[in-house]
């Protein structure tokens, strides 16, 4: 059975962009070979990239005219993607379709494949999965920057959830990778 798995860069104020949108400046800090190497493993572990309308909107408009991007490139365009959305009609980037109902949706899909589905950015969309135990592991990648400002990536709860950490894995630019489990409630 795949796993959902929710994967961010976010700052160390717990910001996932500036105060405007799309606006992922601190990325650099931690863009390199290790997340490179780590963008690649998703590609190969992938069944498909998950998103909510917003990011999904962002990343359409980049990666099918990306330069310089190479192998991630090619898999962010092949790659299977469902966008969780109750406005969108359709989805026009190669290989896209849209969901209404996220969590059934993404709940069958785990168990027909041993691949995994990655939710990239996309905070409302995790906020709505979190409550809905359909997450199985978050990813961030804790950036060694602090903002001041921007958007949070993650939402207000209405209860205190706790999480395990399954990894530590520091780079050598100073960034962390972090993987945690949500703990059983």
């Amino acid at each position: 059975m795949g796993k959902v798995i929710v994967w961010n860069l976010v700052t160390l104020d717990g910001y996932f962009e500036g105060t405007r949108k799309w606006d992922l400046d601190f990325h650099n800090r931690a863009w390199g070979p290790e997340l490179e190497a780590l963008s690649l493993e998703f590609g190969a572990k992938a069944q498909a990239l998950v998103f909510g309308r917003v990011t999904y909107e962002g990343m359409a408009a980049y990666w099918p005219t990306a330069e310089g991007e190479g192998r991630v490139k090619t898999y962010m365009n092949a790659l299977p993607k469902i966008v969780a959305s109750r406005t969108m009609e359709k989805a026009d980037w190669n290989n896209s379709r849209v969901v209404r109902d996220a969590a059934a949706e993404l709940r069958r899909l785990k168990g027909e494949s041993e691949k995994n589905l990655y939710i990239f950015g996309s905070a409302d969309l995790v906020a709505s999965l979190l409550p809905a135990n359909v997450v199985d592991e978050i990813m961030l990648c804790l950036v060694p920057v602090q903002l001041g400002d921007g958007t949070p990536f993650f939402k207000k709860a209405k209860e205190a959830r706790p999480f395990s950490l399954l990894e530590a894995r520091p780079l050598s630019n100073g960034s962390v990778i972090l993987r945690y489990a949500p703990e059983a409630a």
